[in-house]
């Protein structure tokens, strides 16, 4: 099994945003190489001029500090209803922009992206379920086909935490992936998160893993304990109470026949003077927490990784 470890780089936004400052503080203080670009750090809604400057100032500081832009994805700013709007213009419009950041990720290098699957308003929920879904599906479907003719391989979504926000079990994701992928220029796949406490049934995060790893070519790392989502780091004081263990999530990995997959790191610091000054730390301590993991683990001959 060859795995790759990297960041999203939600760890940045309204933070580390420049780009040099990001590529070098992932490079050489974290020591990372691969990470996921959030739509965050360039709204596709920003003006083409903009969008352009930004796009080269990111190349420029990729090569400089040798960093691969793998894949691309929404972060805080941008987690709100999207393909499942209840207002069919608004649906339209977030065609449109997605189709605007898959231009930015591909002439980043990305060769896939994604977002959450679409969140349902409470009354939408309840009332227009089916019909809006169907949509969805297809927004998803026209997603592929744009994505697919300027280079990407897949397109991935996340699976939520509640109905409203998609794929709280292992079997709705599954059937969300199925009804994309009957008519889907490239592959949905997932982009499993270790910490997310979805249906009360399903919570325990390793048999996710192992139903669904092999379909989750990217997998967001956090540390957590049950039923929350803390998005924690890597310390001593959080995986002394933490429930993600490298080890297992390793070897639920390969049971779930996977092939290859990304690891990344989603690490989120609140606001707060106690931590606000110890984000680059805590990160590159997760980094070599896994390194370390990552290195037993090839010890053994079961995987490769860089």
């Amino acid at each position: 099994m060859k795995l790759s470890l990297g960041i999203n780089l939600g760890y940045a936004v309204n933070k580390y945003i420049e780009p040099e400052v990001w590529a070098r503080i992932t490079a050489e203080e974290i020591g990372l190489r691969y990470v996921q670009f959030v739509a965050d750090l360039l709204n596709p809604s920003l003006t083409d001029e903009i969008i352009a400057a930004q796009v080269k100032r990111i190349v420029n500081a990729c090569r400089e500090y040798d960093i691969t832009i793998t894949s691309m994805f929404t972060s805080t700013f941008t987690r709100v209803n999207h393909f499942l709007h209840p207002d069919k213009e608004v649906r339209e419009y977030w065609l449109n922009w997605f189709k605007r950041f898959a231009d930015i990720g591909a002439k980043l290098g990305a060769k896939s992206m994604g977002s959450h699957f679409g969140i349902f308003s409470f009354d939408a929920f309840e009332k227009r379920y089916d019909v809006l879904l169907e949509e969805a599906v297809r927004k998803w479907q026209q997603l592929s086909v744009y994505a697919a003719n300027i280079g990407y391989e897949y397109l991935i979504f996340e699976p939520m935490s509640v109905d409203r926000e998609m794929g709280n079990t292992v079997s709705r994701s599954l059937q969300l992936m199925d009804m994309v992928n009957q008519n889907s220029a490239i592959p949905l796949k997932c982009c499993l998160d270790v910490g997310h406490a979805p249906d009360p049934a399903e919570r325990d995060p390793y048999p996710w893993v192992e139903q669904l790893g092999h379909l989750s070519p990217v997998i967001h790392l956090q540390q957590t304990v049950l039923h929350k989502s803390n998005h924690w780091p890597f310390i001593p004081e959080y995986n002394d109470q933490g429930i993600i263990k490298p080890a297992k999530i390793l070897e639920a990995l390969q049971k779930s026949g996977a092939k290859e997959a990304e690891l990344l790191f989603e690490i989120s610091h609140r606001e707060h003077h106690d931590t606000d000054f110890r984000i680059i730390e805590d990160l590159k301590k997760s980094a070599d927490y896994w390194k370390e993991a990552l290195t037993n683990a090839n010890k053994s001959g079961s995987i490769t990784w860089d």
